[in-house]
């Protein structure tokens, strides 16, 4: 397996991939360290999370250069990367007994009380594109809740899983509760079906989610799915203009537009709508694209070339079908996987900028006539992540985020952003199951009734 530096198409490193009987005797050893882990107190456990995160502040310079590196994630947003994966690490450290404390429930019984013991070892299946953050969102609140984990990284950051791994292991997690596996999708197959396995969680594509849910259903194990989104944008009417569209270039841009959870579909009532993208063109026309290590960069180069000609095709597509691109809409004549802030207008139902998710520095801008029409428009999607509303109604928005929007993240006058005091995760085509706060640490523990007559 190969890494390739996106910003100039060079070999970065190539990796063995590990064989089945290696992968079998990872599990096992797993299972094994899981048992020993379990019974560790909260405490006992919270002193190594927090000490993971002393290293990751420690190493945050290494680790945003080899980010830089494997998937073009510009320095100073892979420095943040990794320090917030020391906050949700401090964060669990500091929450997790209070989070799993026995609940004492009435019942008929002389005492009933619900339990929350860890399921055992959970594989997890992250993606490149914040190959710090993803894994530790999960691991972190995994971890502290008493499983091992198993680490399936994406090809192309194999560099910083391993690097998480060595990470782990220097802080002083044992060997085998928390290993990085190189494999391919049928050997990750196999692992999901082991019986050492108890239960997966996969960050990734609505395909990849579906392909994981089928086989662990098949075996009955539990499964946490983050998946795609296109997450609707909505300016409404009475608006601050300005700051929401400084708002949705920031988010849409972020991790050069490789984000679940970006802006990218910008629906925005008439009365606003010409002011609004005039704010945005002029924004994103300004944002530097560039060399991931140059500290002017804004936009670093996408993370591997199939992406940015699939991007690259969506928009031709769109275009083809109707859409006007007023902004970039090229593949540079330069070397490494670039692509330009590119914004399309006039959409429709039926194209790419519409219907499907753009991973990518590409805004698609809507005019719609009303505030009920953004909302109707908004949920006319097969994803559910985020979604983001500016209005200076703050009642209203309110309201229309909380009962109107058809996702599991809802924002108002901010971009959606995880946190990990707030729960995180999608409906419909984005997947299912929660990560972060208490809801998210309860994914992986077996809530288990007690009854003493």
């Amino acid at each position: 397996m190969k890494t390739i530096n996106p910003a100039n198409g060079e070999l970065i490193e190539e990796y063995d991939q590990m064989n089945d009987e290696a992968l079998d005797t990872i599990a096992k050893d797993a299972a094994r360290a899981q048992e020993k882990w379990r019974r560790n107190s909260f405490y006992e456990r919270g002193l190594l999370l927090q000490r993971i995160a002393e290293l990751l502040e420690e190493k945050k310079e290494s680790y945003a250069e080899l980010m830089a590196r494997e998937m073009g994630k510009p320095l100073d947003q892979g420095k943040s990367e990794v320090e917030k994966c020391a906050w949700v690490c401090n964060y669990y450290a500091e929450n997790t007994e209070d989070f799993l404390e026995e609940e004492i429930l009435k019942s008929d019984a002389s005492k009933s009380y619900v339990t929350f013991n860890p399921l055992g070892t959970v594989l997890a299946i992250m993606p490149w594109n914040f190959p710090f953050w993803q894994l530790f969102r999960f691991g972190a609140p995994a971890l502290m809740a008493g499983n091992a984990v198993i680490l399936k990284h994406a090809p192309n950051v194999t560099g910083c899983a391993l690097a998480v791994e060595d990470l782990m292991h220097e802080a002083g997690i044992s060997d085998d509760l928390f290993r990085t596996v190189v494999a391919d999708v049928d050997q990750t197959q196999n692992l999901i079906e082991h019986p050492d396995i108890a239960a997966v969680t996969l960050t990734g594509s609505t395909r990849a989610g579906k392909a994981v849910a089928s086989t662990a259903g098949s075996v009955l194990k539990k499964t946490v799915l983050e998946l795609g989104g296109s997450d609707p944008y909505l300016i409404l009417d009475d608006a601050d203009v300005e700051k929401a569209a400084e708002t949705c270039v920031t988010s849409r841009l972020i991790n050069s537009g490789q984000s679940c959870i970006a802006a990218k579909r910008l629906i925005v009532v008439e009365e606003v709508y010409d002011e609004f993208l005039d704010a945005v063109f002029h924004m994103m026309n300004e944002k530097k694209i560039g060399d991931p290590f140059n500290s002017s960069t804004d936009i670093g180069p996408m993370a591997r070339e199939d992406l940015r000609n699939n991007l690259h095709a969506q928009v031709q597509k769109s275009v083809g079908k109707g859409a006007e691109c007023i902004l970039g809409g090229f593949v540079p004549d330069r070397n490494g996987y670039y692509y330009p802030p590119t914004i399309l207008t006039e959409i429709s139902k039926g194209m790419p900028a519409y219907e499907e998710e753009l991973f990518g520095p590409v805004a698609s801008v809507i005019k719609v006539k009303d505030t009920q029409e953004a909302i109707k428009v908004a949920n006319d999607s097969n994803y559910g992540l985020g979604a983001a509303l500016f209005s200076e109604d703050l009642q209203r928005a309110e309201e229309i985020a909380a009962y109107e929007l058809k996702a599991g993240c809802c924002f108002i006058n901010e971009f959606v952003k995880s946190d990990p005091r707030l729960p995180f995760g999608g409906i419909k085509e984005s997947g299912y199951g929660r990560e972060l706060s208490h809801f998210g640490i309860k994914e992986f523990v077996n809530i288990k009734t007690v009854y003493r007559a």
